[in-house]
């Protein structure tokens, strides 16, 4: 399989700014998922990528071949989209063959190509099937063995599971997982599902406001994250960002919050200039306690129970919202009031421009 180089790519449409000097390589049998919310750009460049919009600026390279000046059929991609978009009076065989038989592939090869795919994806009771005979997984695999018969240098898929149930999201994503390493190919995945992002890539890039945020792997994104926006896109629920003002002590950023100072294992030494400071810290790591024996009391506004966790949104004295968690079996009700024990040596710094400052990793 090959890799992919984008070189300082930009797309607009008339006036209006997509994607401004994108760079990021993939490497070669690597998953990456383009990840950010509704309208970032993050399809616009899997779709510049696979030729089916043009690249205003830059260049793109996969393998060894610049390919945003060919065709998409000559660029050796296979794109799967959000929708399944099989032909429904032909069979599941005749709609993986359907795209070989138009660039004159011999009838050996693609009953060859066909009978491996449908190995691949479980498919081989079903290729006599039309698409109305299929359950949503099923047409998305078969979707995805259109894809696989290419022999492709690299796939690319468009929210491929938008548009099933949060059950069947499930057993796909693991069916993707898995067909992900029979396969060892190059895979590049856009996703609004961060949980998707985090399962099935090897990193994760970032993107919004036209430009790439963040480029890591899952953990790295979630534990470090590079800015603001990421640190509260990538979590779910959101991480708690606070405002705050921050002092020194022992070396080490203190942080005000609901008039407490709190301190942090993130360095002081070397922070810019700022008056607008915030704090960021994971509903995992603010515990709900007895009032008075944690760091704040709080009031509960709500209260959302997951079986294995209980999420307890609740409003500081200041009127601050903050997001924590409590056991499984919890007794909390909406209206009590709780103490809140925070893990302060996790919290993240933000600054006035949205840059984040966390734990030193040695400590």
């Amino acid at each position: 399989m090959s890799g992919i180089a984008i070189k300082n790519v930009s797309k607009a449409y008339g006036p209006v700014s997509v994607l401004e000097d994108i760079s990021l390589t993939v490497e070669p049998n690597e998953c990456v998922a383009f990840l950010g919310p509704s309208g970032c750009g993050k399809s616009t460049l899997l779709r510049m990528i696979a030729g089916l919009e043009d690249v205003d600026a830059g260049e793109i390279h996969i393998g060894d071949r610049r390919v945003d000046t060919l065709a998409p059929g000559a660029r050796g991609v296979a794109m799967v989209f959000q929708h399944y978009a099989l032909y429904p009076h032909m069979t599941v065989a005749d709609n993986m063959a359907f795209g070989l038989k138009n660039i004159g592939v011999d009838k050996v090869e693609i009953v060859r190509r066909i009978d491996e795919a449908a190995r691949i994806l479980e498919l081989s009771d079903y290729l006599d099937r039309k698409p109305e005979e299929l359950s949503g997984g099923q047409k998305q695999r078969v979707a995805i063995g259109r894809a696989i018969v290419k022999n492709p240098d690299l796939f690319l898929f468009d929210e491929p599971l938008s548009n099933l149930d949060a059950a069947l999201r499930m057993r796909t994503r693991l069916e993707l997982a898995q067909l992900r390493r029979r396969l060892k190919a190059t895979m590049i995945l856009v996703t609004h599902d961060q949980v998707e992002a985090m399962t099935l890539a090897d990193r994760i890039v970032v993107v919004n406001d036209r430009r790439i945020q963040q480029v890591g792997t899952p953990m790295d994104v979630y534990a470090r994250p590079a800015n603001i926006f990421v640190a509260g896109f990538v979590g779910s629920p959101p991480m708690n960002i606070l405002k705050t003002e921050i002092g020194e002590s022992g070396g080490f950023v203190v942080a005000r919050l609901g008039g407490r100072a709190v301190a942090t294992r993130v360095g002081a030494s070397g922070l810019p200039q700022s008056t607008h400071w915030r704090v960021g810290l994971r509903p995992e790591t603010v515990a709900v306690v007895a009032p008075g024996a944690g760091d704040l009391d709080a009031q509960v506004e709500f209260v959302e129970r997951l079986g294995e966790r209980t999420l307890v949104y609740t409003k500081l004295a200041d009127g601050t919202p903050m997001t924590a968690e409590d056991a499984g079996i919890s007794k909390v009700r909406m209206g009590d009031t709780v103490g809140l024990n925070i893990d302060a040596g996790t919290a993240h710094i933000f600054d006035g421009n949205g840059t984040a400052y966390h734990t030193d990793a040695t400590e």
